[in-house]
């Protein structure tokens, strides 16, 4: 037994951990009865990969088979997208799909099924996938696809682990010049702002923006926004990024070596962050050359961040909702947000396009992601924001969620009970895949 949690520290559990090299130990673990979830690199929020017994997937990370003609990339789900971009970002080659860390395995990107800041263009990570094997409770093997098995397919795609242990995966890389992006940076003196660069940014490739949500009156949600493209080799500047396109120096990385205290992070701590970086970003429209990770992953550089929210932990509170409710839905909660003084230095905001999956995350429309301290204001506080996210239609990540109600979970995905159903007859036997998420939330029992 070892204590262990994911990312936000929140909840913090005793657990049986054990991990596997080979399908065959996969199999002789699963043949233990009890309850069971996979855990890949801890890098959900929550409870979504915690149990009383879990699987560590993180050895089973060999890559199988590559075609260099059409990026074409099969791979064990223990893999990092981290190491992907190590060994094929020189080659010329880019995740189709990234979210905010390249720390996720590519069982916990199908498992979530994790979306960027390309959304509105290319959707989520789950429909890149080609084909993949999973293993059920009983050892057996399923080979799934959109055209074989595909109902089994469906439902592992954004099924939080639940339909067994994904092995490994299929789907294309993205071909690219260079290791850079053609960034353009928008500032917004508020909510409409933002919101309007967003709609006149549909033919950028790439689009997110950091929102202060503590600023108030006229100046609520103000807003920077990044859009990006991959940049060619001929746009490159520097004489060395021209002469070796695709290869990046390392960029200096940093450790946070311990908690903080839990007063460290406190309204007058993040304001004054909040308007520091709002400011340092001049007025208008500007263009820079950046690396791919300051543009994907910059909290990346900073090792165990997590700490900085103290012995307490957090938790990320991330809704969509509809774009037709997104102005007047996003400036009513963002309010509610800001008149509770629980603001969040990390606070992001993001357009996605349409999407139809059956148990997936973003819907068209307007997401907003924020980090909470935990405490008993916000917890308070996210009840309400609750009922405001559902009335508008919209919902909440699961990859994300650590203490959603069942009753929420029933009104906002409008496939929960075929979902519960379905995980109920997979799940006869002696062995069940579930966690403490799916049992919160009345996926299981």
């Amino acid at each position: 037994m070892r204590k262990i949690s994911d990312w936000g520290n929140y909840p913090v559990i005793e657990a049986d951990v054990s991990g596997f090299d080979t399908t065959e130990q996969l199999r002789s673990k699963l043949e233990q009865p009890g309850e069971v979830i996979a855990f890949g690199n801890g890098r959900s929020y929550g409870d979504a990969s915690l149990q009383d017994r879990m699987l560590l997937t993180r050895r089973f990370n060999k890559f199988l088979s590559f075609d260099e003609s059409t990026g074409e990339l099969c791979c064990q789900a223990g893999v990092l997208l981290s190491e992907i971009l190590e060994v094929f970002m020189s080659r010329g080659w880019f995740l189709p799909v990234t979210p905010g860390t390249k720390f996720v395995t590519i069982g916990g990107a199908i498992a979530a099924d994790i979306h960027g800041k390309n959304h509105h263009l290319n959707g989520s990570f789950g429909s890149h996938i080609r084909s993949m094997d999973i293993m059920r409770n009983d050892g057996s093997v399923i080979h799934c696809s959109p055209t074989e098995n595909s109902e089994f397919y469906k439902i592992t795609i954004g099924g939080m682990g639940l339909t067994g242990i994904i092995l490994n995966a299929t789907f294309r890389l993205k071909k690219i010049g260079s290791a850079y992006i053609r960034e353009e940076t928008v500032r917004a003196a508020n909510l409409d702002e933002i919101m309007d660069s967003f709609e006149a940014s549909d033919d950028w490739t790439y689009s997110v923006a950091w929102i202060d949500c503590l600023a108030k009156g006229d100046s609520m949600g103000r807003s920077i926004m990044m859009r990006g493209e991959h940049a060619a080799p001929g746009e490159l500047v520097d004489p060395s990024h021209r002469k070796a396109p695709l290869a990046l120096k390392r960029g200096g990385e940093f450790d946070v070596p311990f908690r903080f205290p839990n007063f460290a992070l406190n309204k007058l701590t993040i304001q004054a962050f909040n308007f520091t970086y709002y400011n340092k970003c001049r007025s208008g429209t500007h263009q820079n050359l950046v690396s791919y990770n300051s543009f994907f992953y910059p909290l990346d550089a900073v090792a165990n961040w997590n700490r900085i929210y103290g012995k307490r932990g957090f938790t990320q509170y991330q809704f969509v909702i509809p774009k037709s409710a997104g102005r007047e839905g996003m400036r009513k909660i963002l309010k509610r947000i800001t008149d509770s003084g629980l603001g969040s230095f990390l606070a992001v905001l993001k357009l996605f396009g349409e999407q139809n999956s059956f148990m997936s995350f973003p819907m068209a429309g307007y997401t907003l992601a924020l980090d909470f301290p935990i405490s008993f204001k916000a917890m308070e506080l996210f009840k309400e924001l609750d009922a405001m996210v559902a009335d508008y239609g919209g919902r909440l990540y699961l990859a994300k969620d650590s203490r959603m109600d069942a009753a929420m979970f029933e009104r906002t995905y409008p496939n929960a009970d075929e979902f519960r159903q379905a995980i109920a007859m997979l799940n006869e036997g002696t062995t069940k895949f579930t966690s403490l998420q799916s049992q919160r939330i009345g996926i299981t029992s």
